[in-house]
C-alpha cells in the first residue's frame, strides 16, 4: 500500500478533457492521459483492501492494488509487468472500458472509487514511451497452426496468447484493416486508430500473421481452413443488428448505427467510405448527418457514439430516445455495491449537445412524396410492475410527430452472421443464435469460439477475457495441457512479483 492515508487526503479526479467547443470540430481523442503527478496521487487512493473486490469486478482479474502501489512508488516497469500479466491491451481498456472494476472498488461504498481505468491508460502509455513494450517472441514453436477468424479484441487476445504458447497464428479479417469493432465502430474521438496500429506492429514482430480483406466463406474457403490449420478460433463478433420493423421502415433515411459509424471511421482514415467489408458499395451510399434533424433510437454506448458523430457532422439537431424509463441519477437499490450500478450516465457526446428522452416508443416512420424520411411518430410510455415483471402501456394522448431526416437504429445486436462460414462449419447455435461452445469448444472439436460470437454483445474487457480463455482451451486441445494464465488463478499467481 503506497500511502495508507491516501484515500483520506485525495479526492477522485478524472483525466482532463478537451473543451467541447474545440473537440466537436475534429475527431481527435477527447480525454487526455494523466500527468505523472496526478497518476501517483490517484493511485495513492487505493486502500490495498484485504479482499479487493475490484479483482472480481474486472472480467480479466486484473491485479489492481499491486499496480496502483507500483505507480505510487514510481516503479513504472513493475506497474507495466503486473498490468500486462492479465491484460493484453490496456491501451484499449484504458480508453473505452466502462470500468466495472471501479464499480466494485471498496472505497466506492461511501466515497468516489479509485480511477482505475485512467491509471491503466497511464501505465501502458508510459510503458510505450519508455520502451518497455517490446516484441516478446516465444522461446520455442510447437509446429501447430491456428487460424483466428476476426481481429476484434477477442481475436487479438486469442492470437496473442496462442502465439505466446508457441503456436503459429494467422488472423483473418474480412475488412481492409485490423481491429474489428475497435477499427470500424468505436469513434476516433474515443480511440485513435494509431493505438491499434501500434499494437498490431508489436504482434506482427512477435510472429503473428494478419490477412485483411480475407472473408472466410466468401473469398477464403471455409473447408480449406479446416484442412490447413490444426485449430480454428471464431471471434467475429455479434454483427446482426436488431431492426425496427414498423410502418415506414422502407423509407430512405433510416440506417443501422454501425453503418453510419464505420463510414465515419473510414472517412477519418481516408479509406473508401461507401464500401463495406466485402468491397461492395453500400446500398445506401454515403451517410452524413450534416444539416439534418437526427434521431438516435437506443440509449446505449452505440447510440451515444452516433450522437457525438452527428454533432461533428454539423447536424441541425440531435435527439436520443430510449424505450426504457430514465435510470436514477444515483446507484439504484436494486444494484448495491459491488454490483454494476443501474444509474444515469452522461457521456462526452451527450455533453456536446443532445436532447435525451426516455420511456418513448417509436410508432411509425413518416415519409414525404419522394420516399424520404421526414418525421417520426412517437408515444410516451408508462412502465409498471405486474407479477414481478416490468410492462409498459402507452400514455393516452401523448402521440406526436417530430421532424427527422436521419434515423439511426442503435438497439443492439442479435447474434453473429450465420450465413456462410458458420453454417459451412456446421457449428451449433444456442437459444439466442450465438455459437454454442462448451469451454469455448464447439461441436466441431477443431473449432473454438470466443467473444461476442459466443456470449452475445458485451464489453471490450469481456472480449479480451474470452479471447484469453479460448486460447487456453485451444492450447490444452493441441498440447494436452497449457501453461497459459487462467483467469481463475491470475490472482494466486501474483506472488511471482516482488511487491516488497
Amino acid at each position: 500500500m503506497g500511502k495508507p492515508t491516501g484515500f483520506l487526503e485525495f479526492t477522485r479526479e478524472l483525466p482532463e478533457k478537451r473543451k467541447k467547443e474545440e473537440r466537436v470540430k475534429d475527431y481527435n481523442e477527447i480525454e487526455k492521459t494523466f500527468s505523472t503527478e496526478l497518476a501517483e496521487k490517484q493511485a495513492a487512493r487505493c486502500m490495498n483492501c484485504g479482499v479487493p473486490f475490484c479483482h472480481n469486478g474486472c472480467p480479466l482479474g486484473n491485479i489492481i492494488p499491486e499496480f496502483n502501489d507500483a505507480v505510487y512508488a514510481q516503479d513504472w516497469a513493475l506497474a507495466y509487468e503486473i498490468l500486462a500479466s492479465t491484460n493484453n491491451f490496456p491501451e484499449f481498456t484504458g480508453r473505452i472500458c466502462p470500468a466495472p472494476c471501479e464499480s466494485s472498488c471498496v472505497l466506492g461504498i461511501n466515497k468516489p472509487p479509485v480511477t482505475i481505468e485512467a491509471i491503466e491508460r497511464y501505465i501502458i502509455e508510459t510503458a510505450f514511451e519508455k520502451g518497455y513494450v517490446q516484441p516478446n517472441l516465444p522461446k520455442f514453436r510447437t509446429g501447430k497452426k491456428v487460424a483466428v477468424i476476426g481481429s476484434g479484441p477477442a481475436g487479438l487476445a486469442a492470437a496473442a496468447q496462442l502465439n505466446k504458447a508457441g503456436h503459429l497464428v494467422t488472423v483473418f479479417e474480412r475488412a481492409d484493416a485490423v481491429g474489428g469493432l475497435l477499427r470500424y465502430g468505436i469513434p476516433d474521438f474515443k480511440l485513435d486508430k494509431k493505438v491499434i496500429d501500434r499494437r498490431v506492429e508489436v504482434m506482427e514482430a512477435e510472429g503473428i500473421t494478419f490477412k485483411t480483406n480475407a472473408n472466410v466463406g466468401v473469398n477464403v474457403r471455409t473447408k480449406a481452413l479446416l484442412e490447413e490449420f490444426d485449430a480454428v478460433v471464431l471471434s467475429g463478433g455479434s454483427t446482426v443488428a436488431r431492426d425496427l420493423p414498423i410502418p415506414g421502415r422502407n423509407l430512405k433515411g433510416i440506417y443501422p448505427a454501425m453503418e453510419f459509424l464505420s463510414q465515419q471511421n473510414k472517412r477519418v482514415a481516408n479509406r473508401p467510405v461507401a464500401v463495406d467489408h466485402r468491397g461492395v458499395n453500400y446500398e445506401n451510399g454515403e451517410l452524413l448527418a450534416t444539416g439534418k434533424n437526427v434521431i438516435v433510437i437506443g440509449g446505449g454506448d452505440t447510440g451515444s457514439d452516433c450522437v457525438g458523430t452527428s454533432n461533428r457532422h454539423g447536424a441541425n439537431s440531435v435527439t436520443q430516445i430510449e424505450l426504457m424509463p430514465m435510470p436514477p441519477k444515483e446507484r439504484a437499490e436494486s444494484t448495491p455495491w459491488p454490483h454494476w450500478p443501474m444509474m444515469l450516465r452522461t457521456s462526452t457526446s451527450h455533453e456536446e449537445g443532445c436532447n435525451r428522452h426516455w420511456a418513448i416508443q417509436t410508432k411509425e416512420f413518416v415519409g414525404d412524396e419522394n420516399g424520404n424520411l421526414k418525421a417520426i411518430k412517437l408515444v410516451d410510455l408508462e412502465w409498471k410492475v405486474e407479477n414481478g415483471r416490468s410492462i409498459f402501456v402507452e400514455v393516452a394522448g401523448s402521440e406526436r410527430e417530430i421532424p427527422c431526416e436521419l434515423a439511426l437504429l442503435a438497439m443492439g445486436f442479435l447474434h453473429p452472421q450465420q450465413e456462410g462460414m458458420l453454417n459451412e462449419l456446421g457449428v451449433e447455435y444456442d437459444e439466442r443464435g450465438n455459437v454454442k461452445a462448451q469451454n469455448y469448444q464447439t461441436n466441431n472439436v477443431k473449432v473454438f469460439a470466443a467473444g461476442d460470437m459466443r456470449r452475445g454483445q458485451s464489453l471490450v474487457v469481456w472480449a479480451i477475457s474470452e479471447g484469453r480463455e479460448a486460447a487456453r482451451a485451444v492450447d490444452e486441445y493441441l498440447m494436452g495441457h497449457s501453461e497459459l494464465e487462467a483467469k481463475a488463478v491470475s490472482m494466486l499467481n501474483a506472488q511471482k512479483f516482488d511487491f516488497a
